[in-house]
């Protein structure tokens, strides 16, 4: 179902792009705006591990160097039948988790110093099998996709703005010439129709990532115990994240209520928790 869930809103944001681009920017200005897109993402998406590990100072740890941390992800990646990640820590109070790279071959997960500080052995499992379902299930590819057409309705819309303010009074007279209030509607509308899907999208694959997670650690309420205690100590300890990388985190590393609510790209904990205790054990 969340698998379903996703194409459904890639395919959403894929006819919005589509749409919007032929509402104020013309084909030639969508063909321009995704091109630069692409570049953006192609680049993200080969090099994004190197570039979010060296952001939160992350170190590479040998077997030797986290005997107990390593043969914890190790195990699971076996019992996964995944290839063994690279392994990093992060010297950071805040109680987190991430992975990141391209694909199975290529991937790293990384804990902060406070995960492993406040979490049994069990809870760091599940966490940890969290990050390597996000792994299998090739979650950056499609959080790639989702940001690159995203980011192009964004570039359209700030096209739009330049040619509306360069051009766009003398244009509303010819024949044929666009709307100039209907342009300054989706200069506002379009990038946060775009980053709303984009949210959802996110949302999803959090669930899909706890319920992949709780089958490779053998029990969902060893994650759902893990949860409890990240979204506490989250909420109490600050984090200096970027809100760009905010998604990649097993609970979000940025505070706040009211509307940062709405954008945020993490389901309700309450809502994880309880989907994962609902689950039968393995």
């Amino acid at each position: 179902m969340n698998m379903f869930k996703t194409f459904v809103l890639l395919f959403g944001l894929t006819l919005f792009f589509i749409f919007i681009g032929n509402a104020i920017g013309g084909k030639q200005g969508a063909t321009i705006a995704l091109i630069i897109a692409l570049g953006m993402n192609f680049f993200s998406y080969w090099f994004s591990d190197k570039i979010v590990l060296k952001m939160y100072r992350a170190k590479p740890v040998t077997e030797a160097e986290a005997p107990e941390f390593y043969s914890l992800v190790r195990r699971l990646a076996a019992k996964a039948s995944m290839p063994m990640p690279k392994v990093y820590i992060i010297n950071e109070d805040q109680p987190n988790a991430f992975a990141t790279g391209r694909n199975p071959q290529h991937a790293a997960v990384a804990a902060t110093t406070g995960i492993m500080r406040i979490l049994t052995t069990e809870e760091l499992e599940g966490v940890m099998a969290h990050e390597l379902a996000h792994v299998r299930h090739r979650d950056i590819l499609i959080g790639t996709i989702a940001a690159t057409i995203a980011g192009a309705i964004s570039y359209m819309a700030q096209m739009a703005q330049w040619a509306a303010i360069f051009g766009g009074s003398r244009n509303s007279d010819e024949e044929g010439g666009s709307n100039p209030i209907a342009a300054i509607a989706m200069m506002i509308i379009a990038p946060l129709a775009a980053m709303l899907i984009q949210m959802a999208i996110s949302r999803s694959r959090e669930y899909a990532a706890d319920a992949g997670g709780a089958q490779i650690a053998g029990n969902p309420r060893y994650l759902a115990s893990a949860l409890r205690k990240l979204d506490a100590a989250s909420k109490q300890i600050p984090m200096d994240a970027s809100p760009s990388t905010a998604h990649m985190f097993i609970v979000n590393p940025l505070t706040g209520g009211g509307l940062k609510k709405l954008f945020s790209t993490h389901p309700p904990i309450e809502e994880r928790i309880a989907r994962l205790e609902s689950m039968s054990s393995y």
